[in-house]
């Protein structure tokens, strides 16, 4: 099993990389340089919460493909490859895991991350499209856990292990929350079946909704789903410093969870991994319906709602308010002098007069001089 020493500083693991034709083969699917703001980005919307949390500190680990380095808006904190293949993300879907729940905020850029505070660790356990080696899964949780991951996201599945029910129980046992994908269906796996480790207790399993909030066709019912992500036609990072458009599958519902798992413990960092679940859980959007769970994933509420059963030494969810004002800092209304405005009204009045009898005068006194000042005589 690989320990904290083989993980300490960089995480690079000390495992023989393949050979110089096997790395030159990695062409992920080509991305694009333009983006939009996706459906996923203004329902979530994670700007909006970013004054109250940014994720700042929490480490997140990714057991997926691998990630970019060169991505501009990804930044890791640490990287290991399990595979043997190198750093590379040859798949492009660990690049894509990683944009939706840490990538920075750049100005002119209309994607961003859930949770850019987040400090992301990158453990390549695949290095093709396929879910990867059961065994490289097991190492990898267990890797992030001792390197004190808080948040882990696997966005891979595969059947119930001793060995996988072993280490996941390892890791919450470390305070990890462990986001994991619900899984997808297609019509050739014939009956759907539960999909690991999303089925474990304790673990925050997540199905994916489209546009519309309508759980997808695609999103696997027969794992215990506890909340719904994006995860129908959404927009992520991608190698090459791209983007990739019309994503979908829980494997991309799962990191929006995991962003918001950031957000909360960066913001109660006394809640325990099950209580961070547990306030996941009760704040998302209201649903019903199998494979629904507590319905889509909500980062306001995940991170102001106010929960009676958390302890009473929590942190203060709302900011605290700004200390008043001193008495005297705002000048009080002097009261109305009624002397002054009755003696305005006069001197007015007073003007008014005087300017008609003066407009009189004009009119009277010529024609009084015209006719000696001798009455009119009747016509």
């Amino acid at each position: 099993m690989i320990g904290r020493a083989l993980v300490a500083s960089v995480l690079a693991l000390q495992v023989p990389l393949a050979p110089a034709a096997v790395r030159d083969e990695c062409r992920p699917p080509r991305g694009t340089m333009q983006v939009g703001e996706s459906w996923a980005q203004k329902r979530l919307d994670p700007k909006r919460v970013w004054s109250l949390s940014t994720g700042a500190g929490v480490k997140v680990a990714i057991v997926d493909s691998g990630v970019d380095l060169q991505h501009p808006q990804i930044r890791l904190a640490g990287r290991a490859d399990l595979t043997g293949t190198g750093y590379r993300d040859c798949v492009g879907h660990g690049t894509a895991v990683a944009g939706i729940i840490g990538a920075q905020y750049m100005q002119g850029v209309l994607f961003y991350g859930m949770a850019p505070g987040a400090r992301l660790l990158s453990y390549k356990q695949t290095a093709s499209e396929r879910n990867g080696d059961p065994d490289l899964l097991v190492k990898a949780i267990k890797a992030a856990a001792d390197e004190g991951a808080k948040v882990i996201n696997v966005s891979v599945s595969t059947s119930d292990l001793p060995s996988l029910r072993e280490v996941v129980q390892y890791a919450l046992a470390k305070d990890a929350v462990i986001v994991a994908a619900a899984g997808n269906v297609t019509k050739e796996d014939g009956t759907p079946v539960p999909a690991y480790p999303a089925a474990y207790d304790g673990v925050l399993a997540v199905g994916a909704a489209g546009p519309n909030g309508i759980l997808s066709n695609f999103s696997n019912v027969k794992t215990p789903v506890a909340v719904l992500g994006p995860g129908q036609g959404v927009t992520s990072t991608w190698p090459g410093r791209s983007y990739f458009k019309d994503l979908n599958g829980t494997s991309y519902a799962a990191p929006y969870v995991a962003g918001v798992a950031a957000l909360v413990r960066a913001r109660f960092p006394k809640l325990d991994q099950a209580q961070v679940r547990q306030r996941i859980i009760a704040t998302a959007d209201g649903a019903t319906g199998s494979g629904k769970g507590a319905g889509m994933v909500n980062p306001m509420l995940a991170l102001s709602a106010i929960l009676p059963y958390e302890p009473a030494d929590a942190p203060v969810v709302a900011p605290p308010p700004p200390s008043p004002l001193a008495a005297d800092a705002v000048a009080k209304v002097p009261p109305v002098d009624h002397d002054a405005i009755n003696l305005a009204l006069i001197i007015a009045g007073s003007a008014l007069g005087l300017a008609l009898l003066l407009t009189a005068a004009r009119v009277v006194i010529p024609m009084g001089r015209r006719r000696g000042w001798r009455p009119g005589r009747p016509e």
